[in-house]
């Protein structure tokens, strides 16, 4: 279980076209990791747990799960600055009344608006659904659409997992607990015509079925997928489908069951959201089990008849390959069919790392580890979120720890936003021998005119 408790935006369409040519002619040898902040200077917020996002400018968002004016987390905008830094700008600071404790991922509206939850605080303190409207001058004013009540016997409560919209403009999301029987829930939020939202359950969770859902994803035809981290058959957490049953309601069908294999091998604790691929299979990660007890990424592909076949891709644990992948990381692809991901811990210095996987022929799959996080004065530890692709093939993530600076009293440092450039190789490029013969993504261009190709 936790050890701790689509709508982007224009640019991120362009992301898998672009990535296309990173990934297919010139391959990576290896990355290079900047921290673009260091989180906990002044009242810019404490311990990004969530992932980031892009609007159309290049900006980034996400939010902090502490800190900020009022010490119970923060709204956050980074933007690039001349010379190559990044400016951070906290957009809005939560005070307990209006939310607390901010940690799924932002999304945005047509218009702009950011829409999130947070774990904790609201009108009855079990988390709310927040919108954040810009009102002019780098200002934004927070609504809450909707806080949970663990007074009516069957709401949800702890919603950390964020939203997101269907294509009438509704939002979806889960709660982490309540509900008729305390394991969470699937609500959905519809706009009620007075500037109001009106919350419906869709499903609540018994424990067979599992327990703790994590974010919701649609298919083409309006189901709704996830994971639960605990519950099912065997106690260790499920995959689920919930499909309208065209009388207003849902039917719920658990798709796997995890530890259903010796000694959990399929996996254990799926704690992030799953992805589709084009033909599709649905890929995930789990926290622990594997053949070396330290997560695994998996697939699950339809076998016809509304069964599904589950296969583990990578176990990790195996020397320095890490360990324990993200809690709210959902694993992302490039335009060539390579995943990417966080693990919490382990690699080379046991804080964590960033990871790609490869396909190989056979149906294989290979895993290089693109950055080890070594907290080594502004690098981060413990990734709890996913990565974010940038239209140059550059990633972007969060680290829920490290950094230069200390949470006040709390003992610990307070996390870092950072980039990870990949480095590639050329046999003849115009480079001088002290630049390693490596060439950055900007430079991609130069080489190319200069007949560089890819170093074997």
């Amino acid at each position: 279980m936790r050890g701790k408790k689509f709508s982007i935006g224009l640019k991120a369409l362009a992301i898998f076209a672009v990535t296309l040519l990173v990934t297919g002619t010139w391959a990576a040898t290896n990355w290079k990791e900047k921290a673009l902040h260091n989180f906990g200077k002044g009242t810019d917020g404490w311990w990004p747990e969530a992932g980031l996002i892009f609007d159309a400018a290049g900006n980034l968002y996400g939010v902090t799960a502490l800190g900020g004016p009022n010490g119970l987390g923060t709204v956050f905008e980074l933007t690039p600055t001349a010379g190559g830094g990044w400016k951070e700008n906290v957009l809005f600071g939560f005070n307990g009344t209006d939310g607390w404790a901010p940690s799924g991922s932002l999304i945005f509206d047509a218009a702009g608006n950011l829409y999130g939850t947070t774990e904790w605080g609201g009108i009855y303190y079990d988390g709310n659904v927040f919108e954040l409207t810009p009102i002019g001058g780098g200002n934004w004013a927070e609504t809450q659409l909707y806080s949970f009540n663990p007074n009516t016997g069957t709401d949800g409560a702890s919603p950390y997992a964020g939203v997101i919209f269907d294509a009438t403009g509704n939002l979806y999301g889960t709660t982490e607990y309540g509900g008729i029987y305390g394991h969470g829930t699937v609500f959905e939020l519809t706009p009620n015509g007075s500037g109001g939202w009106t919350e419906q359950v869709l499903h609540n969770f018994d424990g067979t079925d599992g327990s703790e859902p994590a974010g919701l994803i649609f298919d083409a035809t309006g189901n709704l997928y996830s994971t639960t981290g605990g519950g099912g058959a065997y106690g260790a957490g499920t995959v689920f489908e919930l499909t309208p049953n065209g009388s207003g309601g849902w039917t719920e069908t658990v798709l796997y069951s995890f530890c259903s294999q010796p000694d959990c091998t399929d996996g254990l604790s799926p704690e992030a959201g799953l992805i589709f691929d084009a033909a599709g299979n649905l890929y995930g990660t789990t926290y622990s089990g594997g053949t070396y007890d330290a997560g695994t990424v998996f697939e699950l592909t339809p076998t016809g008849g509304g069964a599904w076949t589950e296969r583990v891709l990578h176990g990790f644990g195996k020397g320095t390959d890490g360990a324990g992948p993200s809690y709210y990381g959902k694993l992302i692809f490039d335009a060539a069919g390579n995943l990417y991901g966080m693990t919490l811990s382990g690699g080379a210095y046991g804080f964590g790392t960033a990871f790609e996987l490869t396909p190989t022929a056979g149906g294989g799959w290979t895993e290089q580890v693109l950055y080890s996080f070594n907290n080594n004065g502004a690098d981060g530890i413990s990734p709890f979120a996913g990565l974010t692709f940038d239209a140059a093939g550059n990633l972007y993530g969060t680290t829920w720890e490290g950094g230069i600076y200390s949470c006040g009293g709390a003992g610990s440092a307070c996390g870092t936003v950072f980039e990870l450039s990949p480095v590639y190789s050329c046999a003849k490029c115009s480079h001088t021998a002290d630049r390693e013969l490596n060439v950055f993504p900007a430079e991609r261009r130069d080489v190319l005119e200069q007949g560089g190709i890819e170093r074997q």
